[in-house]
């Protein structure tokens, strides 16, 4: 495998291993692998060949593609260019961050239904990098600029649109789900 085939798993390998209350020797006795190179992976000293991770996931009862997608999601750097992030989503709306469970990060361009009313059990800050837009929380409405910031603490109902053409607003809550709620 090259460096491109072989991402760092050792994360993954170690998280299931614990859920799974198994010690590394019984990794070791169940994958034919050694001790050493178990905590090599797990440390991320090593990486495996795609034939090792084999053996390391039916050691921990899963596969080899469930380990990937776990480290896949567990990145620590993970840069999303420009053209990204759009999939599944409506239009004018792109992920920020992929992949990541706590941590949603959106950003809106042009129109959006100001109908819709948002609410997330976790904190959340909007940030107008371009344009400007009112945001609708407490009974108030809160104008916001370019470079203007607003934070919400979990659980404040709220609304927003876009008050100039080409305006672009950036959206991070920190959640582990997130819940839109029509009016």
């Amino acid at each position: 495998m090259d460096e491109k085939e072989a991402p760092r798993v050792g994360a993954a390998v170690k998280r299931r291993r614990r859920a799974l209350q198994l010690t590394l020797a019984v990794v070791a006795s169940r994958s034919g692998l050694s001790v050493p190179f178990l905590s090599q992976i797990e440390n991320e000293r090593a990486r495996p060949s795609r034939r090792s991770l084999e053996l390391v996931a039916e050691a921990l009862q899963t596969t080899a593609a469930e380990l990937l997608a776990v480290a896949e999601a567990a990145r620590t750097v993970d840069v999303v260019r420009a053209g990204e992030g759009t999939e599944e989503l409506p239009a004018g709306v792109r992920r920020l961050v992929r992949g990541r469970q706590q941590l949603h990060a959106l950003e809106f361009t042009g129109e959006q239904d100001a109908g819709r009313e948002f609410q997330h059990r976790n904190a959340e800050l909007l940030y107008v990098a371009d344009g400007a837009a009112e945001v609708e929380a407490e009974g108030r409405a809160h104008r916001l600029g370019r470079g203007d910031s607003l934070y919400l603490s979990g659980g404040v109902p709220h609304r927003w649109r876009a008050t100039e053409p080409g305006t672009r607003l950036v959206v991070v809550a920190v959640a582990d789900h997130v819940e839109v709620e029509e009016e």
